[in-house]
Formats: C-alpha cells, structure tokens, sequence
C-alpha cells in the first residue's frame, strides 16, 4: 500500500548515530503532538540526493519552522554511519536536519516508496518524496516520479504549500 494524504504514518524503528554509537529512534515517537517535515531520497552520497534535495532543506529548514513545522527529518536506505558522514559533509547536521537510516529499508517499504533499479545498483531503496505530517497524519505527499529529479519533493516545494 502507498501512503496517501490523510492516512496515518505507521510507527517503525530507524536508527541515527549518536555519541554512543548506533540507536534507535521510534518515528511515533517523532510525529506524536508534532508538525514533521519528512523526506526520503534513493541514497546518502547519490548525485541528486546530495546536490539538490538534501542542499533544498537546508535552505528552507528556518521558513518551514516559522511556518510550524517542528523537525526536519531525512530518511534514506543507508546504516546510521553512512548517514551522519553525509550529514557531517553536506552540512545537514549543523543546518539543522534529523537524518535516519531506514538499514532494512523496512518502513520504506511499509509505506509503499520502495523502488528498484538493477542498472544502477539501487535495490530496495526510497522514492524521492517528501511528505508533512501533523500529529502522524499526512497532510501533503509530493513525490517525484523520476528519482534522479528533486522538484515535487524539495524544500521550495513544501514550504509554497505549507
């Protein structure tokens, strides 16, 4: 099934790195009371994922927040290592971004932005897509058919709708 706008999030298990090394992070926990701004992109260190989707929240993650949004968060088929390097290189961390690592690309998966693409390497991997959620009910979903392109999904898109 893929998520739509109106229904709610499921809850799932991610994982970031913190000082201790790898743990855990309970999405409901994250969408719970809150207004969330979610992203998902095909891979940390990908050419679009890393010059043009992640760079559009980095611009925009103070306007969302004055338009309520409580966290930015960045979800990607990757290991909590991959994705605090990337978030360290891109200068996600310092701009503010929540970045996690869907490993088994479980919750992905569970909402339906899973895709495939041998020639490329990708397998099991995230759609290009971002979505708001207010208390864990989506509210937009914008989803960008051909994951080598950030349109529907950048920063500049959600915050015109927001």
């Amino acid at each position: 099934m893929t998520i739509s706008i109106g229904d709610t999030l499921p809850g799932g298990t991610l994982l970031m790195l913190g000082a201790e090394g790898p743990q855990t992070v309970e999405l409901a926990d994250k969408f719970k009371g809150r207004k969330v701004v979610l992203f998902g992109l095909p891979g940390a260190y990908t050419g679009t994922c890393s010059t043009a989707h992640v760079p559009s929240f980095m611009r925009t993650k103070d306007a969302l927040a004055e338009k309520g949004v409580d966290e930015v968060i960045c979800v990607s088929v990757n290991d909590p290592f991959v994705m605090a390097a990337w978030a360290k290189d891109t200068g996600a961390d310092e701009a503010g971004l929540t970045m996690l690592g869907d490993a088994e690309g479980a919750w992905i998966k569970a909402i339906g932005m899973d895709f495939t693409a041998p020639p490329v390497g990708f397998f099991g991997r995230s759609k290009r897509f971002t979505l708001v959620a207010e208390d864990g009910v989506v509210t937009q979903l914008n989803v960008d058919e051909n994951p080598g392109v950030c349109e529907l999904s950048a920063g500049e898109t959600v915050l015109e709708q927001l």
